[in-house]
């Protein structure tokens, strides 16, 4: 299993960036997908889950209205559009998927708010 995070960045308050998790080694459009974040001197902690065929979504309190997570599963990618980010959205972001009773993370992208 590898799960390869894209698109972070440095991103003023206001501001967009869409990440990209490419995966492999497994049959991806059969599981969820998840995206934690951590900050630093925080826990990591889960921003979205999708489940396999794209019709149920869960958000975290914190980046409901703001963040929009999906899926391609032509692409074995999964997607999280971030809006109207602010400083506290600052983190390194990870993808994640549980297969057969493992959890697996990506290397995780950094994404920075800051003026």
């Amino acid at each position: 299993v590898q799960l390869v995070e894209s698109g972070g960045g440095l991103v003023q308050p206001g501001g967009s960036l869409r990440l990209s998790c490419a995966a492999s080694g497994f049959t991806f459009s059969s599981y969820v997908m998840s995206w934690y974040r951590q900050a630093p001197g925080k826990e990591r902690e889960l921003v979205a889950r999708i489940n396999s065929s794209g019709t149920s979504i869960n958000y975290a309190d914190s980046v409901k209205g703001r963040f929009t997570i999906s899926r391609d599963n032509a692409k074995n990618t999964v997607y999280l559009q971030m809006n109207s980010l602010k400083p506290e959205d600052t983190a390194v972001y990870y993808c994640y998927v549980t297969y057969q009773g493992y959890g697996y993370w990506g290397q995780g992208t950094q994404v920075t708010v800051s003026s």
